[in-house]
C-alpha cells in the first residue's frame, strides 16, 4: 500500500501488472547504469563511445547523429502518435503530458540534425538499449496516465507547477546544449572546457536541466510509473555527470577543481 501521504501527490498505482513491472525494472536499469557510468562501464556514445572494450567481436557502430536519432526519434513518434489513439488524450493531464513528452523528444531531434557538432560515433548494442528505455518509458506514462480515468485527482495539484518546471527544463537544457555546439567549428572534433551559463558550477548543466523536465513531466502526470522513471533517470545522469567530470580531470590539467558534476556546489 502507498503511503497516505504520497496520495496526496500521486495517483495510486494501478491494477497493472506491466506498469507495476516496468516501474521496477525502469527504476533499476536506469539506476544500474548510473552505478555503472561510476564504474567506468559506460553506454557507448558521446565521449564514451569508444571507453570500453566493445561487448561482442566486431560491433556494429553508427555514426553519431544516426545513433542519436535512433535514440530519439521512436519515442517522439510513439507521443506524437498518442493524440491519434482514440480515448487515450482525452483530459487536461493527459493531453498536457502527450504534449510534453512530444515536445521534449522534438528538441532531441532537431538538436540532433541542427545543433549537435559529432565528433565520435555509437556502438548500436548502446542505442538500441537507451532507444527502448525512451520508447518504453513514454508509452508507460501515457498508458499510467490513461489508466487514471475515473480515479480520484491527487489532493494536491501541482500539474500547472510541473508545467513551469517542464519549460524551464527544456529551455536551460537547450541553451546549453547549444552552448556546447558553439564550442567546436565544422570539421572539428577536439573537446574544449566548456564555459558561460551554468558549465561555470557543473560540467553537466544539461543533464541538470534535463532532470528538471523530468520532474515536471511527473508533476503534470503524477504516476507510480512517471516517478519510478524520473528517479531512475536522476540517479542515471548522476553517474554519468560523475563520469564525465572524471573525463575532463584526466584530460584537461587546468580543469577548474571547484565545477562539480551535476548539482552546483553539492555534487
Amino acid at each position: 500500500m502507498m503511503p497516505t501521504m504520497l496520495l496526496n501527490f500521486v495517483y495510486p498505482p494501478p491494477p497493472s501488472l506491466f506498469l507495476a513491472a516496468t516501474s521496477v525494472i525502469s527504476f533499476t536499469a536506469l539506476s544500474f547504469s548510473g552505478i555503472s557510468e561510476v564504474s567506468d562501464k559506460h553506454l557507448q556514445y558521446s565521449k564514451f563511445w569508444n571507453a570500453n572494450p566493445p561487448p561482442r567481436a566486431n560491433p556494429i557502430r553508427l555514426s553519431g547523429r544516426t545513433g542519436m536519432l535512433l535514440l530519439y526519434a521512436p519515442a517522439l513518434a510513439a507521443a506524437v502518435a498518442s493524440f491519434a489513439v482514440p480515448g487515450v488524450v482525452t483530459t487536461t493531464r493527459s493531453q498536457l503530458l502527450s504534449l510534453a513528452l512530444s515536445l521534449h523528444f522534438f528538441k532531441r531531434v532537431f538538436e540532433v540534425l541542427f545543433i549537435h557538432q559529432f565528433s565520435g560515433q555509437m556502438v548500436l548494442d548502446s542505442a538500441i538499449l537507451i532507444s527502448s528505455s525512451y520508447f518504453i518509458g513514454t508509452v508507460s506514462m501515457i498508458y499510467a496516465q490513461y489508466l487514471t480515468q475515473g480515479i480520484s485527482e491527487p489532493a494536491i495539484n501541482l500539474e500547472y507547477a510541473g508545467v513551469v518546471l517542464f519549460l524551464v527544463g527544456i529551455m536551460g537544457n537547450f541553451y546549453h546544449h547549444f552552448l556546447l555546439s558553439k564550442l567546436r567549428v565544422k570539421g572539428d572534433k577536439g573537446y574544449k572546457i566548456p564555459k558561460r551559463g551554468l558549465f561555470n558550477l557543473v560540467i553537466c548543466p544539461h543533464y541538470l536541466f534535463e532532470i528538471v523536465d523530468f520532474v515536471g513531466v511527473s508533476l503534470i502526470s503524477p504516476t507510480v510509473f512517471s516517478w519510478s522513471f524520473t528517479f531512475g533517470t536522476f540517479f542515471y545522469l548522476m553517474g554519468r555527470s560523475y563520469a564525465t567530470r572524471k573525463w575532463y580531470l584526466s584530460k584537461f590539467p587546468n580543469f577548474p577543481k571547484n565545477v562539480k558534476s551535476l548539482i552546483p556546489y553539492i555534487f
